[in-house]
């Protein structure tokens, strides 16, 4: 056990607390009307079948034959046209693709789908296939397309499930000119895989010609009205895309940016080549978290082993983007010209750029490995003690660590002859680590040490009392050291116990008036605090499987400090907030570090920085 403290004294006391209300139930309502009503729109979808015969928007009639496909919002069909015409492309061809979109689905929300919105805007742009007519029929949005081939992932499975490095290649030259035009216009596609690119019809001039397909979960990274990025947010109960190929960043439910896009070609193209990524095969209700954990815990270099360097300093590099950056794509594609080998004999046509065209050479053209750059991913996962540090005029702070059962008692006791109180607390391989000060503000202070995750019956007893929980942690064996206490300015208190992080939870509960005022950890459990009256106006939460520092700086940036933060073995929390009532020193710092950071925290002290909150877990070296 270790112990120390800090200079000067006291920092004035806030309001008294009110009457706890218990806990708030499990049980979530709304979201089970959601379901019911979800579930009720999808089977009215599944068993309407579409017309036989349709013509809309002024287009010919056309007869409906075999299916091509489903998306996530539509199926598509051939359409073959009721008066014979000899055309082969275009708004005559015999042949079109029909993509019909029940009134109920989630794309259309009982009006157009939101993917015409977006063909209307990109108007042909490279590589997206024309629409040449859209309208409605009873209860079928449709719209008419280009007849199109074959999708990579049907070649790649026609091809015996392999694909050459040359056409991979070419694929991944031509994919990268899209996607540049796509996000020109101000979008991200949002779902780039394998089914979604999709060749020109066998035969024709445009058999070699690559296009991607399906809009429907296109959004917009650029404002535009004034051509601003959209503002960075994470959502971790939102998740946009297809499990395999999806960017990590889309696993945590932040907000697209261009970025997610190249990061799910990296792993297209490194699936064609490869024929299996590392995260395929999970199964279950946690397949997601699953895979983005896997994703995370695999390096550039595991990943593209056996593959020319291409692949690895192409996947290392867009891993690595930051959330507004705009990606250098000539620089990418030339990592894949030297392999897609003599232009006449490509399997897929480069369109991007004609043979023999010089690229034009862009601002600061290299990666990541040729020079200084603050990584945003990649790194050695670890397991380390977090601490923030709040500015604070000075005080008495006092922390203790390796402390064991049998010794808080006698330390608590200490502290509070001395007029701390316990501010924040920890665990680390069974060990406690106290936080004590006398800016806390509080009246009187109760704490359990229990077995149990959380001890709910002393909880409740002692919200009778008039306390309210101001720090808790969790041990890897299920053990808690919750700490209540009066002189609070809460009103009322609420809590949950996860097997994961319970964000839809506190998202229920943010409407509700609650924030969140303190996390723990049991292992892979959660435990999260609300409350209501908590000072702040507004709250957001980053999550990450490493250590979300280009978040967190984001958050800053907009005005935020932390204001509570947890680890498991897996993922970090934090939970940042704006402030009803501004301090006068906003200044915040964050630290990692091995060992408890006793050297570093008499530093901080000597600077007026005390510890506002510490965890142990997850982040990255």
């Amino acid at each position: 056990m270790k112990a120390a403290e800090a200079g000067a004294s006291g920092a004035a006391a806030v309001g008294p607390g009110a009457e706890a209300q218990g806990i708030a139930p499990i049980a979530e309502n709304d979201d089970q009307k959601q379901k019911q009503r979800v579930g009720k729109e999808k089977e009215e979808e599944a068993t309407a079948p579409v017309p036989d015969k349709v013509q809309v928007g002024g287009m010919p009639e056309y007869f409906v034959e075999r299916k091509l496909g489903k998306g996530g919002f539509g199926q598509v069909y051939v359409g073959r046209r009721a008066v014979v015409s000899k055309m082969k492309d275009g708004p005559g061809a015999n042949y079109v693709a029909l993509k019909f979109e029940h009134r109920s689905s989630k794309g259309c929300n009982y009006g157009p789908p939101y993917e015409w919105s977006v063909y209307n805007s990109l108007g042909g742009v490279h590589g997206i296939p024309k629409v040449h007519y859209k309208g409605r029929q009873g209860d079928w949005y449709i719209m008419v397309m280009d007849m199109l081939g074959p999708s990579l992932w049907d070649v790649w499975n026609q091809s015996g499930q392999v694909m050459s490095q040359e056409m991979v290649a070419c694929i991944g030259v031509e994919a990268l000119s899209i996607l540049k035009e796509l996000h020109s216009k101000g979008y991200v596609h949002g779902d780039v895989k394998p089914e979604n690119f999709l060749l020109g019809q066998p035969g024709s001039l445009q058999e070699k010609r690559l296009y991607l397909v399906d809009l429907g979960l296109a959004t917009r990274w650029k404002d535009p009205v004034c051509g601003t990025h959209v503002e960075y947010d994470q959502r971790p109960d939102v998740f946009r895309g297809t499990v395999r190929y999806a960017s990590v960043h889309a696993h945590l439910g932040r907000t697209a940016s261009r970025r997610d896009d190249l990061e799910s070609l990296a792993y297209t193209l490194l699936f064609l080549l490869k024929g299996r990524l590392p995260w395929q095969g999970y199964q279950g209700d946690n397949k997601g978290y699953l895979v983005c954990k896997k994703k995370m815990a695999t390096s550039g270099e595991m990943l593209c082993r056996y593959t020319p360097p291409a692949f690895r300093q192409f996947t290392e590099s867009v891993v690595n983007l930051k959330f507004d950056e705009e990606p250098k794509y000539e620089t990418l594609m030339r990592l894949f010209e030297p392999l897609c080998g003599p232009a006449p004999q490509r399997p897929i046509l480069i369109e991007g750029v004609k043979v023999g065209q010089k690229r034009m050479r862009e601002p600061d053209d290299a990666l990541d490995d040729s020079g200084p750059r603050k990584k945003i991913r990649l790194g050695l996962p670890a397991t380390q003690w977090i601490t923030v540090y709040n500015a604070h005029r000075p005080m008495k702070q006092r922390y203790h660590y390796n402390v064991a059962n049998t010794r808080v008692e006698q330390h608590v006791e200490k502290g509070n002859d001395d007029g701390l109180y316990i501010s924040s607390v920890a665990c680390c391989q069974e060990l406690w680590a106290l936080i004590m000060d006398a800016g806390t503000g509080f009246s009187a202070q109760v704490y359990n040490l229990s077995n149990q995750f959380l001890p709910k019956e002393w909880i409740m007893e002692k919200w009778e009392e008039g306390f309210y929980i101001t720090g808790m942690a969790g041990s890897m064996t299920g053990s808690s050291l919750v700490v209540m206490s009066k002189g609070t300015p809460y009103t009322q208190q609420s809590y949950k116990v996860s097997d994961s992080f319970p964000f839809k939870w506190i998202n229920k509960k943010w409407k509700e008036g609650f924030y969140v005022t303190s996390m723990a950890t049991s292992h892979t459990r959660w435990a999260v605090v609300m409350s209501r009256n908590a000072g702040f106006v507004d709250q957001c939460v980053e999550l990450d499987f490493q250590y979300p520092s280009e978040g967190i700086h984001r958050r800053w940036d907009a005005g935020f400090r932390i204001t509570a933060c947890a680890a498991t073995p897996d993922q970090s929390a934090f939970v940042i907030s704006v402030p009803r009532r501004r301090p006068m020193d906003e200044t915040q710092e964050t630290l990692r570090t091995s060992a408890f950071p006793s050297s570093h925290v008499k530093e901080k002290w000597a600077k007026n920085l005390y510890i506002a909150g510490i965890a142990y877990g997850r982040t990255v070296s």
